[in-house]
């Protein structure tokens, strides 16, 4: 594979954004103080930060190809899992005296222990696989049909496609291991996929830009005719 002068940083950002969200998203869960066709919208932190990740998705995948965006994609499983298996360590080790008395192991187990639980843990790295492959394939295969017209058409139905994918199967798993009540499961998904296209659509003059920029400054433009389109191909 070829070098490339920005293609690191847009990966660090993908995965740091990935990272941040995954554990904002245990840490509240926000009231939108409207409604939307009588279902009270209400949304999980990290969904504030993480259309973010399908925006980098977008780009890498635009401008690199689908092979390199599958590479992110893992790099940032590996990432998630490896935070959830440290937070994890850390919640079974004992804790020092005075720590317990301002904060407490309930404290941290109420936070960040859902993030290393198993049923978050699942609906997390399942919804993500899911979403984020979905939304690379889509973005590739539209670009080879339409010639590489229309870069709006492409991220937009990508992330329509990739971002209903994550919600739903992450918001599902997630009540059906307990972490969210079936209560506000459907206000749950149709906040968060409405904010996460939402942020798509308000994003794309950036990403405009920010292809823009990274095609000429790579001098890449990659079309996925004859790639493998597998997501386990590394």
């Amino acid at each position: 594979m070829r070098s490339y002068r920005y293609f690191d940083f847009v990966m660090a950002a993908f995965v740091a954004v990935l990272l941040i969200s995954n554990v904002a998203s245990s840490a509240k869960i926000v009231d939108a103080g409207f409604s939307v066709l009588g279902i009270r919208l209400s949304f999980d932190g990290g969904t504030l930060l993480f259309p973010l990740s399908y925006i980098f998705g977008d780009i890498l995948t635009e401008v690199y190809g689908y092979a390199r965006s599958r590479r992110v994609i893992w790099s940032g499983f590996v990432a998630a899992l490896l935070m959830s298996a440290s937070l994890w360590l850390i919640q079974i080790l004992p804790g020092e005296e005075a720590w317990r008395g301002y904060a407490g192991d309930s404290a941290y187990s109420a936070i960040l222990g859902s993030v290393s639980s198993g049923g978050i843990v699942a609906a997390s790295l399942l919804a993500y696989l899911f979403g984020e492959f979905s939304n690379s394939f889509v973005l590739a295969k539209m670009k080879v049909w339409m010639a590489g017209r229309h870069l709006w058409m492409r991220t937009i139905g990508s992330t329509l496609v990739g971002e209903g994918l994550d919600t739903i199967v992450f918001i599902t798993l997630a009540c059906v291991f307990g972490v969210f009540p079936w209560a506000i499961a459907l206000s749950l998904i149709a906040a968060n996929y409405i904010f996460k296209v939402g942020i798509e659509v308000i994003a794309t003059p950036i990403t405009y830009r920010v292809v823009s920029f990274l095609k000429k400054a790579e001098k890449e433009d990659y079309y996925d005719r004859n790639t493998n389109f597998s997501p386990f191909s590394v």
